[in-house]
């Protein structure tokens, strides 16, 4: 086991923060810097300054993530050798974007999730004041 001074910690976690920043996940992040993603998890329950940062790390990847949606959409789509629009690439543009819908909200459902939210106005709210069922005899 490697014993690190504190600030060796905060200059480690740092890195991977950048990382982060940069579009890694932080287990990816943890991999480039050389330390298992568990250290890190025992750095943050040690450190409240390091889970703050870690914190904006992780919005700023979901930002990255977001910025990657537009550019994959914004892309062209290649064509075939007819000239016609390559369908694979397509299909290809659209599971890209969709897993990466799908992760954001997951990640932060409050920000990227999708809302469904049924209300009425201030001085009238949706209330349901009765459910019948009727049951027409053909």
């Amino acid at each position: 086991m490697v014993r690190r001074t504190e600030e060796e910690k905060v200059d480690i976690a740092e890195q991977v923060f950048a990382l982060m920043r940069k579009g890694n996940s932080a287990f990816k992040a943890c991999q480039i810097v050389g330390i298992p993603q568990s250290t890190l998890s025992e750095w943050l329950n040690n450190n409240t300054a390091l889970v703050e940062e870690y914190t904006r790390a992780r919005e700023d990847l979901h930002e990255y993530i977001a910025s990657e949606i537009i550019s994959i959409a914004d892309a062209p789509v290649g064509s075939t050798e007819s000239g016609a629009t390559d369908n694979g690439a397509v299909q290809k543009q659209r599971l890209q974007i969709d897993s990466r819908k799908w992760l954001l909200s997951k990640l932060a459902p409050k920000k990227w999730g999708d809302k469904l939210e049924l209300s009425g106005d201030s001085d009238r709210p949706i209330a349901i004041q009765q459910i019948e069922r009727v049951i027409v005899k053909k």
